[in-house]
Parts: C-alpha cells; sequence; structure tokens
C-alpha cells in the first residue's frame, strides 16, 4: 500500500485501478475509505473513477451513494451510474436518471440504447434512436453499430443506413461497415451488404468472413466459395469462422471437391484442433453422403477432445444418415464423458426417435431434459412437443404446451397441426383463437392446421370463413394445401358441387389433380355415382395419363353390379395406352423394412409363410374333422 501513503490524485487513481484488476469488493472500499480520509472522494474525476469502480464490481448501491455525495457531477458521472444502471439490470433506475440528466450527450443515448439492446427490447431501443433524432443528437458510429445488430426487418435496415449517410458517418469505416454488412446478410439484402462490402477502404478478416456469410444465407452459394477464393488472393489468412462458414456452404451444396480443398487447407493451417472447425467438417462429409468420413474424422478425437459442437455436430450426422441408435449411443458416451447436452442435442436426439414404441424413448429424453434443468429452453420444449403430438400422444404434447412460458410462431403451428392431424379439430381451433388473441400473427402452416382441424371436425362454416378471409385479414392469398383442405373439408360434408367450384378456382400448377381425386374417392365413399361420374372425367382431362381416376370409376361400378360400364372404363384406359400404377404396402420388423407390390404373386420369403399357412390349414382341417367324428359318435351313443 506504497502507493496509497503518499495520498496524491494520480496515485488514488491508480489504486482503483489496482483493484478493478484484483476484481475484489474489499479492496475497493478499503480504497474509498483512504480516498474520504485524503479528502478526495469529492474530487470529480476520482469520484467518477470510484463510481465506474462499484459500478463494475455489482456493486451498485455503493456507486449511486458516491454518486449522491459527489458535490460536483459532469456529464461523465452521470453517464457511468447509468451504464452501472444497466449493467447490474436494473432498467428502471436506468430510465429515471435518463430522464433526470440535465445535460446528454451520444454516450448517454447510446447507452439507454444497447440497454435496451441487451435486455431483448428492441423496439424501445428504436423508440429511443428515433427520439434521440428528433432532439438533434448527431448518431456516433456505434449508435448505428447497436442498432444495426437489432433491426427487425429489411425495410428498417435500410433506414438505419441511410440515417448513418444523413449524419455524414464515414459507414465504409471497419467496424460500421461490419456491422452493416451482418445487418443485410441476416434480411438477405446481399445486394446492398455487397455494396457497402466493396465501398470499405480496408478490409479485415471479420468484414470478408461477413460477407462470405452474407452471401450463404442469401443461397448464393458460388459467390460466397469466389468470395473465399478472392480473400485468399489478396494475402489475407482465413480463420477458424471462415473455414467453418465455407464447410457450411460446402455442405449446402454437396460441394465435396471444395470441402476436401478445405479440409487440407484446414489442414496446413493447424484448424483441426478446433471444435467449431472440425464440426463443420464432420457436418460437411455427413451431408455430402460421407458418413464414414465423418466417423472416422470423430474417432480421431481423444475423448478429452470432445465437445458440445463436435458431438452435436456427430450426433447430426447420424440421424441425418438414418442410424438413429448410433446417435442415440453417442449422447449416451458423451454424458459419461461428463459433456452436459444442450438443446440442439435434445433438438437432433427428439427428431430422430423411431420405432415400435416411440413415445417410450421421448419420455426418457424428457426425463433427462428434466434432470438437467432444461425443461424451460424453448427449442427442447418445441421439439418435446413435435415428438408427442407426431407420435399420437396429444395429452402429453397438450401438458408440455401449456407449461411453456414463452411460445413462438413454431410452438403453436406444432400444437395446433399435433391437434388437428389426431382428430380434435374443436381443441385446435380453440388453440388458433387463442394465438390469435395473445397477438402473434399465424402463416400457411397456421392457416393448413386450422383448414385440416375444420375439416376433421365437419366445422365447414368456421372453416370457409378462414378461407375466404385469408387475403384480408392475414395479407397472403390461399395456396395449394389450402384449397386440398378445403376440397377434403367440403367432401366430407357431402358438398361436391361446392368442392368442385373450389377447384376450378385453383392455380393450374401444381396440378389441382390430388384435389379432384380426393373428391372421387369422396363421392365413392358417399355413394354418389353421378358426381363420381363428373369428377372422374375432369381428372382425366387434368392427366389424361394417370391410371388413379380410371381405376376410382372402375371400382365404383365394379361395386355396384354396372360390368359393362366397369369394361367400358377399362378399354378406355388401354386404349388411351395408361398404364395402371401398382399399389404397395409396407412393414417394418426390427430395424427392417418389407415392402409387399400388388403385382407381386410371391413376396421376399412368401414361400415360407404360404407353406406355415398350409400347415395351419391342414391342422385346422384335421381339428374339424376331430370334432365332426366326436359329434357323431354322441349321435350313436344317444
Amino acid at each position: 500500500m506504497s502507493i496509497a501513503s503518499k495520498r496524491t490524485p494520480s496515485c488514488c487513481s491508480t489504486l482503483i485501478d489496482y483493484c478493478l484488476s484484483l476484481r475484489s469488493l474489499a479492496c475497493a472500499q478499503s480504497a474509498h475509505a483512504r480516498l474520504i480520509k485524503a479528502g478526495f472522494h469529492r474530487r470529480t474525476f476520482l469520484g467518477n473513477r470510484l463510481i465506474d469502480l462499484y459500478s463494475r464490481l455489482g456493486a451498485v448501491a455503493s456507486a449511486a451513494k458516491v454518486f449522491d455525495e459527489l458535490p460536483g457531477k459532469n456529464t461523465f458521472t452521470w453517464n457511468i451510474l447509468l451504464a452501472g444502471f444497466w449493467r447490474s439490470g436494473d432498467m428502471k433506475r436506468a430510465l429515471w436518471l435518463f430522464e433526470e440528466m440535465p445535460e446528454r450527450d451520444v454516450v448517454s443515448w447510446n447507452s439507454m440504447i444497447s440497454g435496451f439492446v441487451g435486455m431483448g427490447l428492441e423496439e424501445k431501443a428504436f423508440g429511443v434512436l428515433f427520439r434521440m433524432r428528433e432532439l438533434g443528437t448527431r448518431a456516433s458510429g456505434f449508435t448505428l453499430s447497436v442498432a444495426a445488430s437489432c433491426v427487425s426487418s429489411a425495410r428498417l435496415a435500410k433506414q438505419i443506413h441511410g440515417h448513418g449517410i444523413r449524419s455524414c458517418l464515414d459507414v465504409s469505416n471497419v467496424v460500421l461497415g461490419n456491422a452493416l454488412i451482418d445487418m443485410y446478410g441476416r434480411f438477405r439484402v446481399v445486394d446492398y451488404a455487397c455494396i457497402v462490402f466493396l465501398s470499405m477502404g480496408i478490409r479485415d478478416v471479420i468484414s470478408w468472413n461477413t460477407m462470405i456469410l452474407a452471401y450463404e444465407r442469401s443461397g448464393f452459394m458460388e459467390q460466397a466459395l469466389d468470395c473465399f477464393n478472392a480473400m485468399r488472393h489478396t494475402g489475407l489468412l482465413p480463420d477458424k469462422f471462415t473455414m467453418s462458414i465455407v464447410f457450411s456452404v460446402c455442405a449446402d451444396e454437396r460441394n465435396l471437391d471444395m470441402g476436401e480443398q478445405t479440409f487440407a487447407l484446414c489442414s496446413k493451417m493447424g484448424f483441426l484442433s478446433n471444435s467449431i472447425v472440425s464440426s463443420g467438417v464432420i457436418d460437411m462429409y455427413s451431408q455430402c453422403g460421407r458418413l464414414d468420413d465423418s466417423v472416422r474424422l470423430f474417432k480421431g478425437l481423444r475423448e478429452a477432445e470432445w465437445d458440445a459442437a463436435t458431438c452435436n455436430s456427430m450426433i447430426s450426422a447420424y440421424a441425418r444418415n438414418g442410424a438413429a441408435h448410433e446417435a442415440q449411443k453417442l449422447m449416451v458416451m458423451a454424458l459419461r464423458a461428463g459433456l452436459k447436452p444442450t438443446e440442439f442435442t435434445f433438438a437432433i436426439i427428439l427428431s430422430s426417435i423411431s420405432g415400435r414404441d416411440p413415445t417410450d424413448l421421448g419420455a426418457q429424453i424428457h426425463s433427462l431434459v428434466l434432470k438437467s434443468g432444461s425443461e424451460t429452453d424453448i427449442v427442447i420444449s418445441s421439439s418435446l412437443l413435435r415428438v408427442y403430438a407426431k407420435w399420437g400422444a396429444i395429452e402429453s404434447a397438450a401438458r408440455i404446451f401449456s407449461m411453456m412460458t414463452t411460445k413462438d410462431l413454431v410452438c403453436w403451428n406444432t400444437m395446433i397441426m399435433g391437434y388437428a392431424e389426431n382428430g380434435h379439430g374443436v381443441e385446435a381451433l380453440r388453440t388458433f383463437q387463442e394465438m390469435v388473441k395473445e397477438g402473434a400473427g399465424p402463416d400457411r402452416i397456421t392457416l393448413t392446421g386450422v383448414l385440416t382441424a375444420c375439416s376433421i371436425a365437419g366445422l365447414v362454416k368456421e372453416g370457409t370463413h378462414i378461407f375466404s378471409s385469408m387475403e384480408v385479414k392475414y395479407k397472403f392469398g390461399p395456396e395449394f394445401e389450402h384449397y386440398v383442405c378445403m376440397v377434403d373439408m367440403l367432401s366430407r360434408a357431402r358438398m361436391f358441387t361446392e368442392a368442385m367450384e373450389v377447384i376450378e378456382l385453383m392455380p393450374k400448377k401444381p396440378s389441382p389433380l390430388v384435389c379432384v381425386m380426393l373428391l372421387l374417392e369422396s363421392c365413392n365413399i358417399h355413394g354418389d355415382l353421378k358426381s363420381a361420374e363428373v369428377v372422374a372425367r375432369r381428372a382425366v382431362e387434368l392427366q389424361a395419363h394417370s391410371s388413379s381416376p380410371y381405376s376410382v370409376l372402375a371400382r365404383i361400378y365394379g361395386a355396384r353390379g354396372r360390368w359393362e360400364s366397369m369394361a367400358r372404363v377399362w378399354k378406355a384406359m388401354k386404349d388411351r395406352g395408361v398404364k395402371e400404377e401398382v399399389g404397395c404396402s409396407w412393414i417394418a420388423v426390427r430395424n427392417q423394412i418389407f415392402v409387399f407390390r400388388a403385382d407381386q404373386l410371391l413376396h421376399c420369403g412368401g414361400e415360407y409363410l404360404y407353406s406355415i399357412l398350409r400347415l395351419l390349414g391342414n391342422e385346422v382341417q384335421e381339428d374339424i374333422y376331430d370334432l365332426q367324428r366326436d359329434c357323431f359318435m354322441m349321435v350313436l351313443e344317444e
């Protein structure tokens, strides 16, 4: 403490730096006491340093006390305490302090914007930004960088960019330029991102990485690889994030040649020990159909080198290539190695669940989720919801859905579709109404689920209203799947004329034959021969080379004994050169799938089946003979 014994302002400032490096509250309080003893605690500069010290150590109450006791406050004093309140998450006091500030500079406004962004309140952040502009405070590069990180639409992104240009900011600056490229990349406005990138005088590795990522997000995979090659020609060395993005591009494009070249470059640069790069390589190989190479690379890692990223990539590789059992086994091995599963681990495993009793395995994973304390995670909850709904455990799905504190559009859609597909039409419609009431905007998938539910529950009036109001109320028109739902709903209600009118309104592409065949089957079920003949003619007009309408109509005639009409249908089919489509069915037994085609006289292994059937038939005949003999003997005895 020889520094403090000199008791000069500069030595006291050095002592505060020392306390900050130790991250010790006790040391900070001791330094504060020495400042009071030396009479320096009322000096503005040292008072500001003390407020900052207490704020960074989490002692906001002590920082506020120093602030209150400081006589000569300046703008820095107010800004330091404001940042301290935001750092501790005390939004209420931060708002109060901001409104009480006698003078605000750009740092004050930046603190408010970044504080709201940090708490996920993007709308409030933009409210502060617009208020700042209205009051004439000029934004800084940091202001726009923070704003660019949380824009919610491409239109707003362009406004932010334009605001920076009007404020005479150097948008070609590396930090701000990178933020703008990332902003445009998130909304796939790649042409604007490219303009910003080309206007930058100096580009660092982050600039190139962000531009490559913008191309990848926008689906311009070839341009992303060209950008990577251009980066290498400038002499700038790529980093592990560059390689990770390039591997992702190669995986999406199934570009194995480029992927292996990048793999060789990573080997030369020593990047393979990095988990981000190695997980990217595993993912690339698995998506290119080279699961063996993914397994070889993963097994080349020592267990001590495993982390969540590499294990998740390998589990995903197994699941993607149909090796669900291996994926589940690897998760168990990772657990034994002391690795805690992430939300992505659970999501991958849950999506790979199949087999004879999928809900049992889903329940086991659910128990593991509860033990890990991850049940509130929205990704995991959504995955569990999807598994239970998909496999018919709708009560378990509803229980998880009701316990979710945050519900995004995917959760609402999963629950609505789950109810609809499991025959709970009324509950699906009720969930949809609850969703709209809570302000969640439906999308096309939502309305497909709702119309399916209306079809199952026979709610024709409600379904028709939703279908007819889509464009006005939800701002998008009906698509192919919505027409299919409407035809199914009207067919179930025996409203064949109305169903045919809906089919006539359908766009020509894709072909409305699916809807016509749906209506034709419904006519068959309800025994409406007249309507069936009209629909069948329409089906033939739509797709003359499909055997389905001929087969259904012939089956209808045959069921009613109209053999001449049935013969005419088969003859018309033969004259037009239409080949009959062969139906098939399949069954999974012990992870092996057996397919049975309608035109097969003897299936694979069928000789054994028929032998067993003959033996069973012989035994039945013997039992019948024995029974008849016993009856005859009883009659004789009487």
